[in-house]
């Protein structure tokens, strides 16, 4: 199928991209959980660095090249490209013309609740050619400057489940009930406490199982450890106020780092740039509006 944009849907935050500089990365307001930008880039992009989010997008221009898995991996316009979460991987543009994608970054809880209780898909070769994948994606990344309502993500969500599945190279393994709870539990405090420093005791009053125990449902369940979610959700929470314009000294304390080394090791280590470049590259709804 030859891969056609919708023009109305795609121009304007392109002319942004175009006008604004000649890398950008442009972000959306999102549900809680979800996370939608278009990048623009020449050349290298990202340096080696890994998430606890899915990044699921398509290419819309130019060649999308990076590592994963230990090997080169190649996108053309309308390919999709799904990354596990925890997975290390690069980025940028194989081509001297550039780079333009949309990228959806979806934490692994809200896919887990459309898998009823089954562990999560893993797309092995991470680049995929499939036309109905690529519709219910756009249905999402297309109007990246509206807000999605709670009765689309719904249905958004479990179309894409059904897709990332199809595309799995095995069959869902299925969690214990009392893995699920404990893994959900343990995750939510996480959540709720993320910008200071939880004990391992804390979760295990909470989930009612040893350390050890947790750790391992945790990361069958979301990919990922407890100590690197909350770091994740530390990062999460920067990434709005670096988008809000706050100075990052102060992001670095806001977000429950110690410091500001600290923050930018984090930073780098989890998003392949330091939080001043994506400071500098960083666009927002607001500015494609003006």
């Amino acid at each position: 199928m030859s891969f056609e944009l919708d023009r109305q849907a795609f121009e304007g935050l392109g002319r942004l991209c175009a006008d604004a500089a000649e890398n950008c990365i442009i972000s959306a307001s999102d549900p809680a959980g979800m996370e939608r930008i278009e990048a623009r880039f020449h050349g290298s992009a990202f340096d080696p660095h890994r998430h606890d989010t899915y990044a699921i997008g398509v290419t819309l221009q130019g060649v999308q090249t990076f590592r994963y898995r230990g090997a080169t991996r190649v996108s053309l316009p309308g390919q999709i490209i799904v990354l596990h979460p925890d997975e290390l991987h690069d980025g940028g543009a194989g081509t001297e013309e550039g780079l333009r994608y949309r990228m959806l970054y979806l934490e692994p809880s809200l896919m887990l609740r459309c898998l009823d209780g089954a562990s999560l898909p893993f797309v092995k070769e991470g680049v995929v050619t499939d036309d109905a994948f690529c519709a219910t994606l756009l249905s999402a990344l297309g109007p990246l400057e509206q807000e999605l309502d709670e009765l689309f993500v719904d249905d958004f969500l479990a179309e894409l489940m059904q897709s990332v599945t199809r595309h799995a190279g095995q069959p869902a393994k299925r969690m214990a009930g009392t893995a699920w709870r404990a893994a959900m539990l343990a995750r939510d405090y996480l959540t709720e406490n993320a910008v200071r420093p939880v004990r391992s005791d804390e979760l295990e009053a909470i989930t009612g199982l040893d350390r050890y125990a947790l750790s391992r449902h945790f990361r069958a369940a979301f990919s990922t450890s407890p100590h690197r979610f909350l770091v994740m959700r530390r990062l999460q929470r920067a990434r709005r106020l670096i988008a809000a314009g706050e100075p990052l000294a102060q992001i670095a304390v806001d977000a429950g780092f110690t410091d500001q080394s600290h923050f930018n090791r984090q930073f780098k280590k989890a998003f392949g740039m330091t939080p001043g470049r994506w400071a500098s590259l960083i666009r927002n709804q607001a500015q494609a509006a003006a």
